[in-house]
């Protein structure tokens, strides 16, 4: 089964044959790209100071990330792994939930009122199930709301992703599978992964459809997705998508990258940049220039910056809270356990 990738933008900022895109649409798209990386580039630098416990870098994956939210409305769900920080961003989970969740600290992952994002899943592929849930329920509830879940090609081993595409295709839940397919799960190539050419033909096993895309080109992207979610708006069911991207960086910053691929697929990689081939395509158009570009990284850092000064201003749990957040009704080996806790367990 042959399937070819999906694309609208070129590497080099060249469209595709296709009808030109409005620019304010696309100078939006840039914008969030933009505050996407520094986010990205601002969280690794942090782990590196031990601000952070650890931290899954994306550089590479902005547009699969910008590009899948940019289509959804308010009521829709998002259902996101580790690794998704700018979907769920761009969402409406702000910046300094994530940052939370990457200091350890519970209050992370309690996003604002109406904020339709469940916090980020570090289990892989084991919030698939999760999104067929949410979705399955606003059907019988009789919503047009989607969920949209997000996950590596390295979860596509995992039994979950299974269960959650069969129960999905059988009962036509509002589902887009997102597969962010960046090549490596951890060290493991995708060549190892699966003996399918393509991860988004395995849609055929549980008969819904399978579509690819150039996960790097964020307008390709967010047209596969609308065209996805149009789809379960009208009751015709769950869409696999799989979006052919590439992480820049290692895992978590706790792996050495360097240990299993090599440098020049990284450099090949690097000039697939999702973020210069929109900033091409503006420059043709007289839509980009560095003044703006400067003000557009000034206004992201300063947001950025505040969110990283508000998590780590939060007081941190007393022994008691922490406790009291276990039980409604405390045990009674809990409470003596509180007590030895707020005494130094002493």
């Amino acid at each position: 089964m042959h399937l070819k990738p999906r694309q609208i933008l070129t590497p080099d900022g060249v469209l595709t044959g296709r009808t030109a895109p409005d620019v304010r649409t696309v100078r939006t798209r840039y914008a969030a790209l933009v505050e996407a990386r520094l986010y990205d580039h601002k969280a690794s630098a942090l782990q590196r100071q031990g601000r952070l416990a650890t931290y899954a870098p994306y550089e590479g994956q902005e547009a699969a990330q910008v590009g899948a939210v940019a289509p959804l409305a308010k009521g829709d769900w998002l259902v996101a792994s580790y690794r998704d920080a700018a979907a769920m961003r761009f969402h409406g989970y702000p910046w300094t939930n994530l940052l939370l969740t990457r200091m350890g600290d519970e209050r992370g992952g309690h996003p604002p009122e109406g904020v339709k994002v469940l916090p980020p899943s570090i289990t892989v592929g084991g919030h698939m199930i999760h999104a067929v849930g949410v979705a399955w329920a606003e059907k019988l509830m009789g919503t047009d709301a989607v969920a949209v879940t997000m996950f590596g090609d390295g979860a596509t081993s995992e039994g979950d992703f299974h269960e959650a595409m069969n129960f999905a295709g059988v009962y036509r839940t509002p589902t887009v599978f997102l597969c962010q397919n960046n090549g490596w799960a951890i060290s493991m190539p995708r060549s190892r992964q699966t003996a399918s050419e393509t991860i988004a033909q395995k849609a055929v096993a549980y008969g819904i459809p399978g579509v690819m895309v150039d996960g790097n080109d964020v307008l390709a992207v967010e047209e596969v997705i609308t065209e996805a979610v149009a789809r379960a708006r009208a009751g015709e069911g769950p869409t696999l998508i799989e979006a052919l991207t590439y992480r820049i960086h290692g895992h978590t910053t706790a792996d050495d990258h360097g240990r299993y691929r090599g440098e020049e697929e990284v450099t090949a990689w690097r000039g697939r940049d999702p973020l210069e081939r929109v900033r091409l395509w503006l420059d043709k158009h007289g839509a980009w220039d560095e003044r703006w570009q400067a003000d557009l990284q000034d206004r992201a850092s300063k947001r950025i910056e505040d969110a990283v000064a508000e998590a780590e201003s939060l007081a941190s749990f007393s022994a008691g809270e922490i406790f009291d957040a276990t039980y409604q009704e405390p045990t009674a080996p809990l409470l003596l356990q509180r007590s030895m806790a707020e005494r130094g367990w002493r």
